[in-house]
C-alpha cells in the first residue's frame, strides 16, 4: 500500500472487473480503502482484481450482482455491510458502451443502456443511501463519458444514458448535501482500454490536446481525489479526464 489517504474507508465499485473499473478499485485500495469489487458475470476477472488488492496488502470482497436487478443490489449491499460494517464510497461505473446506428437500434437495445448505466446507478445509490449518510465523509462518484457532452454517431443510446447520469449527479448532490455526502461525476474520454470490438468511431475525429490516449489509472486518480479530503468541498460537478479532447480538436 502506497498511501493511507482513504484509510479506514470502505468502497464499492460496480463493473470493476476490467479497464477503468479495475483501475479504480486498485487505486482506492492503494489509498487505504477496503474495496468491494462488483461484477455481473465475469467472476474470474473480479476474483483477479480481489487477488491483486490482496497482493497489495489490502482487503477486498468480490460481490457478483446485476445492477439492473434491485434484489441482487440489495443482497450485494448486505454482503458489503456484513463484511466491512460500513460504506463510505460508491462508484457507479457499470455501463453499456457499445455502438449501434440509431436508425436500426431496437428499443430493447436502447433500453439496455439505460437499464445498466442509469437504473443501475439509481438502484445502487438508493440501496446505499442509509450507509453513505452514516459515513463522516460519504461520497458517490458516477462515471460518465465525454460523448455526453460532445455527442457521437452510433452511440445515441450510450450518449443519452451518460447525459442522464450527469443530470442524476446534479440532482443527487442536492439530495445528499444535508448529510454531508458529496456526489460527483468523472467523465473519461479517449482512454486506452481493452476492447472486444474496434475503437469507437468518434475516436477518429477527436484528438486530445496532449496527443495521446489516457490511461485508466488517470481516471482512477480523479476518483481517489474526489473520495478523499481534497474533494470534500466539491459536489454536483462533472470532472472531465480526456487530455483536452473535449475541446473538439
Amino acid at each position: 500500500m502506497t498511501t493511507a489517504a482513504l484509510d479506514g474507508k470502505v468502497a464499492l465499485v460496480t463493473g470493476a472487473g476490467r479497464n477503468i473499473g479495475r483501475a479504480i478499485a486498485l487505486a482506492l485500495a492503494r489509498a487505504g480503502a477496503q474495496v468491494a469489487v462488483n461484477v455481473r458475470a465475469s467472476r474470474d476477472e473480479g476474483r483477479a482484481v480481489v487477488d491483486e488488492i490482496a497482493a497489495l496488502g489490502g482487503a477486498a470482497l468480490l460481490v457478483q450482482a446485476d445492477v439492473t436487478q434491485r434484489a441482487q443490489v440489495d443482497a450485494m449491499l448486505g454482503a458489503v455491510i456484513r463484511r466491512f460494517g460500513r460504506l463510505d464510497i460508491l462508484v457507479n461505473n457499470a455501463a453499456v458502451r457499445d455502438e449501434a446506428d440509431f436508425a436500426g437500434i431496437s428499443y430493447a437495445h436502447w433500453r439496455a443502456a439505460f437499464d445498466v448505466t442509469v437504473d443501475g446507478a439509481f438502484h445502487c445509490t438508493q440501496a446505499a443511501f442509509e450507509w453513505l449518510c452514516k459515513s463522516p465523509a460519504g461520497s458517490v462518484i458516477n462515471i460518465g463519458g465525454m460523448t455526453a457532452s460532445t455527442g457521437a454517431a452510433g452511440r445515441a443510446h450510450v450518449v443519452a444514458a451518460k447525459a442522464a447520469v450527469a443530470g442524476l449527479t446534479r440532482a443527487l448532490a442536492h439530495e445528499f448535501a444535508p448529510y454531508g455526502v458529496t456526489v460527483n461525476c468523472v467523465s473519461p474520454g479517449m482512454i486506452d482500454t481493452a476492447r472486444a470490438n474496434a475503437a469507437p468511431r468518434h475516436h477518429a475525429s477527436h484528438r486530445p490536446l496532449l496527443d495521446r490516449r489516457g490511461h485508466p489509472d488517470e481516471v482512477a486518480a480523479a476518483v481517489v481525489w474526489l473520495a478523499g479530503e481534497g474533494g470534500r468541498f466539491t459536489t454536483g460537478q462533472t470532472l472531465h479526464i480526456n487530455g483536452g479532447a473535449y475541446l473538439g480538436i
